[in-house]
């Protein structure tokens, strides 16, 4: 039986990258790539050549234990590829674990490596979130909150990060609001997906 993964909304990614791919094994980059079932393997199933980048080494440690899905330590900010090097980029959450200022920062690194008719999936925590508000405040709808550790959550109302794909060509955008237990408690979790083009 084939393998089921959390990553759900990655699965409409892969449908609209299996469509859109000219070359049997096309490359394709996760910002953000760590943990002990990283989303590469998804790809990489599919016979997708992976490559990501993760700031923990840790992380890295865990996802390399799987396959060898070219996982480097990296900030998304600042990445060591080549211009248009990849035919999709993605980034399931964790762009939004920096400030908005950052965020803009790895957006424009995101869309620098990814070639020309190629496509890019990020997505954002939402104001509907229901953890929005808490914790040190660090800016507009940024916020220093803990996880396992303190980590920064930036939410985004449903049109502001839309300008940062000015120079792209709308795919796709969708608001996720998921309702949940979590520790006994019923929350809300917001997200806004997009799915972009690259500009020829």
């Amino acid at each position: 039986m084939n393998k089921i993964y959390k990553q759900t909304p990655l699965y409409r990614f892969l449908e609209y990258c299996n469509y859109e791919k000219t070359s049997e094994s096309p490359k394709i980059l996760d910002c953000g790539a760590g943990g002990s079932e990283p989303p590469l393997m998804l790809f990489h199933a599919h016979g997708y050549e992976t490559y990501g980048v993760e700031l923990d080494q840790g992380q890295i440690d865990k996802a390399n234990q799987c396959l060898n899905l070219n996982i480097i330590k990296g900030d998304m900010t600042q990445l060591e590829f080549k211009d248009a090097t990849f035919d999709f980029v993605y980034s399931y959450n964790s762009i939004f674990h920096m400030k908005k200022v950052e965020i803009k920062k790895a957006l424009d690194e995101l869309k620098r490596v990814l070639k020309p008719g190629g496509l890019l999936f990020v997505n954002m925590l939402s104001v509907d979130d229901s953890r929005c508000g808490q914790g040190p405040h660090l800016g507009e709808n940024q916020y220093e909150q803990m996880d396992d550790e303190p980590v920064i959550h930036s939410y985004f109302e449903y049109d502001e990060a839309d300008c940062e794909f000015s120079d792209m060509t709308f795919v796709l955008k969708e608001r996720r609001i998921i309702e949940r237990i979590f520790e006994g408690e019923r929350i809300k979790q917001g997200f806004i997906d997009y799915i972009m083009r690259k500009s020829d």
